[in-house]
């Protein structure tokens, strides 16, 4: 068995942090075994060398190796470029195609942001893990395959899980082992390291003196948070290298290349995201205030309509000085006088000779000139009806030319005939 600095030489991976030495250690442990692996990290630690290593210390070496951006496929997809269709299974699939599991037989496959799969890939997944059996799209035939599984995730699992995201059954068989690999701000003696070897590497390749950080500097390296980790100090390397005249940077000089809001490792006290009982609260506030506006809105009814009928602004104000109150303030009941004379001119007086007979039987003094339209206004249902069959004697019956004049389409001028018995 191969030691973990030997291991760190053959696959280039550079620092000396217990928690890296450990995540190689188990890898090294699990790689003879056929047993499923789950690697865990943030993004940009590096989590695609532990299946290589595992890969290459297994008997499986001779056999293919494939990796798998699971969250770069779409999800349309992604059944036929894993598991493999049919000739004419959907549009498109103009011939047969062997997908990756069928390809990587006898070899090892590594999922990459595994928790991005579909519900129903997960499924397919599951059924691989478990018997070694998948069926292509489009077809009926059960295939078998050997394949060793290694995936990694950057989101957490279980709040996966909790939302439903993610199937708890596939989780305990990817995460037989589970492998995690540290974030570079917790490997604080191996940044300057990492830094300088990416120097290093881009002063050959881009033929030029290799760059070196004051003190001030790299005690700023140190302190940076490094949310995207190895790849984000890669990037700032080989910026730095390439735009740089001066090939000592200073601490101000290297400042220019962090993004801010990010240089110092606090803790957070405000949440980026609302979680899900935030957004339950705000909208009991929401309903809380629809419901409010609504009962402010019925009192407001009622006190127009007491206005309307009686005619007396004193009485009613008498009567319901409560609710005004509520509706115009306790200090100035102005507001309410000018609404007494702007819903006067919407009072219709009672005159024997000249009420309309549709009224002459009520006994208030006053009556409302929407009661009047709304009697001698035809309902929408009395409309519609008028209209569809005028349309259908002026068109002889023919339901598509009365559909066109209607502006209706003639499917549903049928289901209107059908409705109304014609």
């Amino acid at each position: 068995m191969e030691s973990v600095q030997a291991i760190k030489q053959r696959f280039g991976i550079i620092g000396n942090d217990a928690k890296l030495n450990r995540a190689i250690e188990k890898a090294i442990q699990v790689a003879p075994t056929d047993i499923s692996i789950l690697v865990t990290g943030e993004s940009g630690v590096g989590k695609e060398s532990i299946p290589k290593i595992i890969h290459q210390l297994s008997h499986r070496k001779h056999g293919k190796y494939i990796a798998v951006n699971c969250g770069a496929i779409p999800e349309g997809t992604i059944d036929s470029e894993l598991f493999g269709h049919e000739k004419g299974a959907f549009t498109g699939a103009t011939q047969t195609r062997s997908g990756y599991f069928e390809v990587a037989d006898g070899g090892t496959i590594f999922l990459d942001e595994v928790g991005e799969l579909p519900l129903t890939t997960q499924v397919r997944l599951l059924r691989v893990l478990e018997n070694g059996e998948f069926i292509k799209v489009g077809s009926s035939k059960v295939q078998k395959t050997d394949v060793r599984i290694v995936a990694a995730t950057n989101v957490n699992m279980f709040e996966a899980i909790k939302k439903e995201k993610f199937r708890e059954d596939l989780y305990y068989r990817l995460s037989t082992i589970e492998i995690n690999l540290p974030a570079l701000r917790e490997r604080k003696e191996d940044i300057h390291l990492l830094f300088r070897k990416f120097a290093s590497d881009f002063a050959l390749k881009y033929k030029m003196p290799t760059i070196k950080l004051t003190d001030e500097a790299v005690q700023l390296l140190l302190r940076y948070r490094w949310n995207g980790n190895i790849r984000q100090l890669r990037n700032v390397a080989e910026q730095v290298s390439v735009l740089e005249h001066n090939r000592t940077i200073s601490a101000s000089t290297l400042q220019g290349y962090l993004p801010t809001g990010a240089g110092q490792n606090l803790p957070a006290v405000i949440k980026d995201t609302k979680s899900e009982s935030d957004f339950s609260t705000e909208r009991e506030i929401l309903y809380k205030v629809l419901f409010d506006m609504k009962s402010d809105l019925n009192d407001l009814k009622k006190l127009t309509m007491e206005l309307m009928k009686s005619g007396n602004a004193s009485d009613v104000q008498k009567d319901n000085e409560g609710l005004i109150q509520k509706i115009y303030g306790n200090d100035d009941t102005s507001d309410f006088e000018e609404t007494v004379e702007d819903l006067s001119v919407l009072a219709i007086p009672e005159h024997k000779e000249e009420t309309p007979e549709i009224i002459s039987s009520n006994e208030d003094k006053y009556h409302f000139a929407e009661e009047i339209e709304e009697e001698e206004t035809l309902s929408l249902h009395d409309k519609e009806l008028e209209l569809i069959k005028k349309s259908l004697e002026r068109h002889n019956g023919k339901r598509k030319l009365a559909a066109a004049e209607l502006g209706i389409s003639e499917r549903t001028l049928y289901r209107k005939i059908k409705q109304y018995d014609l």
